[in-house]
């Protein structure tokens, strides 16, 4: 993927993305979405470059659906990345609320249909992650591992770049210890975030 000067980038997805912004429309928050617009900037300082970050904090994929108008088309991105999944696996099992697997294909389907249809971007998705901290997360694994799937077939159906994030983050895992990357296993440590900007980097490089 070459990135231009000139071009609008949107990150959008859940509270990994969202990383405690201010919700100005110029924030970024602390995560990896600032990380990536720093290294960007500090490697090709001579490609001027529009970064944007509309993550909100416990999204999931039906809550990206309901504002994609507004934060996605209406902004006209030329690049957008999504990372979400993981609160729909978060809230069948903690918050009551079950997201089936056939409506987080659908709507992530309908987000990446309206994204093709109005927009000629490029899109990246990011699949969603859990490091292994505990036994008691193995039934969370199953459910993310079905989801993850979906994601992996909607990159090849919609032609988009896909960051293979559970996978990066299992190898880093055996690197040092998960702890190390995320603390309750969803959300990233600073090293976590810096991984999610090196890996978001080396897809579009």
């Amino acid at each position: 993927m070459k990135i231009r000067s000139g071009m609008k980038i949107l990150f959008q997805g859940d509270s990994i993305t969202d990383a405690g912004r201010t919700y100005d429309s110029g924030d970024l928050g602390d995560g990896y979405v600032r990380m990536v617009t720093e290294q960007f900037s500090a490697w090709h300082p001579e490609v001027k470059v529009t970064f944007l970050n509309r993550g909100l904090s416990g999204d999931r994929i039906r809550d990206l659906r309901d504002r994609w108008q507004v934060d996605c088309l209406d902004l006209k991105p030329d690049v957008v990345s999504v990372l979400v999944g993981i609160n729909d696996v978060l809230g069948t099992f903690f918050w009551g609320d079950f997201t089936s697997l056939d409506s987080f294909e659908a709507d992530y389907a309908g987000v990446l249909e309206f994204t093709r249809k109005n927009l000629d971007a490029q899109i990246i998705l990011l699949e969603p992650f859990l490091l292994q901290l505990a036994n008691d997360l193995d039934a969370l694994r199953s459910d993310l591992d079905s989801r993850i799937g979906i994601v992996r077939k909607l990159s090849k159906e919609f032609r988009t770049e896909l960051v293979r994030l559970d996978s990066i983050f299992s190898k880093a895992g055996k690197r040092e210890k998960p702890e190390f990357w995320s603390l309750d296993g969803v959300h990233p440590t600073a090293a976590g975030h810096g991984l999610i900007a090196r890996s978001w980097l080396d897809s579009v490089e």
